[in-house]
């Protein structure tokens, strides 16, 4: 679980990765800016330089495409280089997987291509099985 005290984090480093488990869905800088007024947050910089170290920590994720995060569902996934994000446009709701096969590919089509990846991310926008069943 994310939530997992982890001994290198600073207080806001903690507050910010707690705010994200906790979340229901992704969160922006300013939500959680918002959400931890109360304990002390008062400019965006401390959101972001938190941040910073909890995604060089690979404790949360950024999710490109909307401009947002989310803790990370799966710590044991970094020993993967490809992480796949699939976002529910109607209720937000990300699911975060692995898949080896789409890994080897991309890995096969970077060999080739004389390619170096550093970091690989794919995000699927749609609708999840709750939301496409209401129609």
């Amino acid at each position: 679980m994310a939530g997992t005290a982890h001994p290198e984090l600073t207080r806001n480093q903690a507050l910010v990765l707690k705010a994200l488990d906790s979340a229901e869905g992704p969160l922006g800088a300013y939500a959680i800016l918002d959400r931890l007024r109360d304990k002390g947050f008062r400019a965006p910089l401390q959101v972001y330089r938190a941040l910073d170290k909890l995604l060089e920590f690979g404790l949360v994720h950024r999710l490109e495409s909307i401009n947002a995060f989310v803790a990370c569902a799966h710590p044991e996934c970094h020993a993967h280089a490809t992480i796949a994000f699939a976002i529910c446009d109607k209720c937000g709701r990300v699911s975060e997987f692995g898949d080896e096969d789409v890994e080897d590919r991309l890995g096969t089509w970077a060999k080739e291509h004389k390619f170096k990846p550093t970091k690989t991310t794919i995000e699927i926008r749609g609708f999840c099985e709750k939301c496409a069943s209401e129609g």
